[in-house]
């Protein structure tokens, strides 16, 4: 891949359409994401912020339009280079946080590590230290229903960040919290993701966890309507 200049997007989405059945979801958005910014993707519910999300992240595949990362058509790679970006270069966080509930929170954090050929001893040394900074060791022998709202988002975090990712994609990363538990998640995920340097993508509605955020985009009727937001 080409690595961008200092004022070149890292990621791009160029005049994207996505429909699903009859419905359209994506009209020809376009966006920017630059290395290590914050950027809020904000509208109300069915505007097409998830879906151009998963569209960035190459989870979803836009009908036309172009996704780049690194200059590269995400539409160009296989499925199986897609995935190993997945594991690697992109991190997430969803709303219910989907740990995986047989295994233990440390164990959660350390998977994305041991498939990707990390050994044991390294991969657990940081998902430990990701736990501490994250103000959650103490729920790292417990399995995630053990843990509260809060610390198993937190773990999700963790999870997300652990392998060092270049761009984080956060759908609703507070939704389904109280709102204080919701503040102090916010507050550990962004420091976290500024001293890694990843960028952030964070769909979210709520005007709180989008005042985190460096930059925001209005997203309606499929499309991000501000020109200001674009770049």
């Amino acid at each position: 891949m080409i690595e961008p200049s200092p004022d070149t997007p890292l990621l791009t989405a160029e005049n994207v359409t996505k429909r699903f059945g009859a419905t359209p979801a994506l009209d020809g958005a376009s966006l920017r994401v630059h290395a290590g910014e914050v950027l809020a993707l904000m509208g109300p519910s069915g505007s097409g912020k998830s879906t151009l999300l998963h569209c960035l992240a190459g989870i979803v595949t836009p009908d036309s339009g172009r996704v780049t990362y690194t200059g590269t058509d995400l539409a160009t790679m296989s499925d199986a280079r897609r995935s190993a970006l997945r594991r690697t270069d992109f991190g997430f966080v969803f709303q219910f946080g989907q740990l995986v509930p047989e295994l233990t929170c440390l164990e959660n954090v350390v998977l994305p590590l041991r498939l990707g050929g990390v050994r044991p001893r390294e991969a657990n040394r940081r998902a430990a230290t990701l736990l501490e900074r994250l103000e959650v060791a103490e729920v790292a022998s417990k399995r995630p229903g053990e843990a509260s709202g809060g610390q198993a988002q937190r773990v999700a975090v963790a999870r997300a960040l652990i392998t060092r990712p270049r761009v984080i994609f956060a759908d609703e990363p507070t939704g389904a919290l109280d709102s204080l538990n919701g503040e102090r998640v916010m507050q550990l995920f962004i420091t976290a993701a500024r001293e890694s340097g990843a960028a952030v993508v964070l769909v979210t509605h709520d005007v709180r966890v989008a005042s985190y955020s460096d930059r925001e985009a209005v997203v309606r009727d499929g499309r991000v309507r501000a020109p200001e937001y674009i770049a």
